[in-house]
């Protein structure tokens, strides 16, 4: 089922939680792939339905050529829920059902998280983030959220947010899916040809360099070893971290949780990716 208004979607689940029906929520911006079907499958196990909003983002994109290019899919996506999924509708709402006039948000502070690894290489994209869902967890009101860890900082956010506002809302981490090559799903990937596919791979070659070599080296030292590996194949790097996995400092040392996150141009394609260690 399509939907594409706030009345239209509270009049349904305001039905559905009259018969005690949980709901489980999937935020998305459409191009959807395995990664977005992994985490809606799940969300379908654990809830009675699920609502996949497909909603492209523009208070998010501090490059206005990448909200452009986004790609926009929603025929398609419709028909691969149809096909994978039985429990669910799909909200799909025009930006003034998002961001209305009586719109009642109000920006937090979200201290260091914001100023770091992409927040620092996309100001205001955190906030756009934090904007977006904070009005689609108040239209929803699910039980429980589904977020991929490919985002690792966005999905910090997400959880201080949602502490932060006071949603009873349990937010729950979904591996990131890989190809059988290791590149990451991304709706991003549509935009690759098969050679930058190749080429986007020493992302993951990367960020197994630093795994491999992690019982050697001090996580300071095998960072500037690892950007040398990356810095043989044909991306652009724009950072290499390794930080803490519970606050996204900079590691010292190899804490119980530590994180690689990796930011790097493939072409004009922004790739991001992470690897838990």
């Amino acid at each position: 089922m399509l939907v594409k208004t706030v009345f239209e979607l509270q009049n349904i689940l305001k039905e559905l939680k009259k018969s005690s029906k949980s709901v489980g929520f999937v935020p998305t911006m459409g191009a959807l792939h395995d990664g977005h079907l992994g985490l809606i499958e799940r969300a379908s196990l654990e809830n009675d339905i699920v609502v996949v909003s497909i909603f492209i983002n523009p208070t998010q994109f501090n490059n206005q050529e990448d909200l452009v290019n986004y790609p926009r899919t929603l025929d398609k996506d419709l028909t691969l829920l149809e096909e994978k999924i039985t429990n669910y509708l799909v909200f799909s709402p025009d930006t003034s059902e998002i961001y209305p006039a009586n719109d009642d948000f109000q920006p937090i502070d979200l201290g260091h998280l914001n100023n770091i690894l992409e927040g620092k290489f996309r100001p205001g994209h955190f906030q756009g983030v934090v904007h977006v869902v904070h009005n689609l967890f108040k239209i929803v009101q699910p039980q429980k959220a589904y977020f991929g860890q490919k985002d690792f900082q966005q999905l910090a956010i997400i959880r201080f947010m949602n502490k932060k506002f006071g949603f009873s809302i349990e937010i729950v981490a979904c591996e990131t899916l890989r190809e059988p090559s290791g590149l990451a799903m991304s709706s991003r990937n549509i935009r690759l040809s098969e050679e930058e596919k190749v080429d986007a791979l020493i992302i993951w070659e990367t960020m197994n360099f630093i795994r491999d070599n992690k019982m050697n080296f001090g996580p300071s030292e095998l960072k500037e070893q690892a950007i040398q590996f990356f810095d043989k194949g044909r991306l652009k790097l724009e950072y290499l971290e390794i930080v803490q996995a519970d606050n996204l400092l900079e590691a010292t040392d190899w804490q119980e949780s530590t994180v690689c996150c990796i930011a790097a141009y493939c072409g004009n394609v922004r790739l991001i990716d992470n690897l838990l260690f």
